[in-house]
């Protein structure tokens, strides 16, 4: 294989993978007003409408912000000003029955909204603070974390 074809492939297999990432978003960001940050892989981006969410990734919204997310199966999650939240798992395999949702507020509140998951698996589903889990049942709350 010449130096040239090994480029191309290189090239390729990288843009596939970029592809796949993008694929792999557990949700979106419908609104956000005010200032809502993502720290993903030790950097901080800035959430807008359209950005993608992923697992493991960590939302701060600063003081009065707001951020309307929307899961893949159609949970809904409104965070709060001031907030700080950890997606820590989250799966959505209806063809293999395989479902998870994990988020964890470290400070501020958040109102969640059942979607498929939290119906067709409800134990799948877990909301938790520092000093409280909350086991849901295909329902809506808001919840607060000081």
């Amino acid at each position: 294989m010449n130096r040239r074809t090994l480029v191309t492939l290189l090239s390729l297999a990288s843009l596939v993978g970029a592809a796949r990432a993008a694929d792999d978003h557990v949700a979106l960001f419908k609104n956000v007003t005010g200032q809502v940050k993502i720290e993903r892989n030790g950097e901080f981006l800035v959430a807008a409408p359209g950005t993608t969410l992923f697992v493991a990734d960590r939302l701060h919204s600063g003081p009065g912000a707001t951020a309307g997310i929307l899961f893949r199966d159609g949970t809904a999650l409104t965070l709060g000003g001031g907030s700080d939240i950890l997606v820590r798992d989250y799966v959505f395999n209806p063809a293999e029955a395989r479902y998870a949702f994990s988020v964890y507020l470290s400070h501020g509140s958040a109102i969640y909204a059942s979607g498929k998951i939290g119906k067709l698996a409800p134990e799948s589903v877990k909301v938790e603070t520092p000093t409280s889990t909350v086991g849901v049942r295909g329902t809506r709350f808001i919840i607060e974390a000081q």
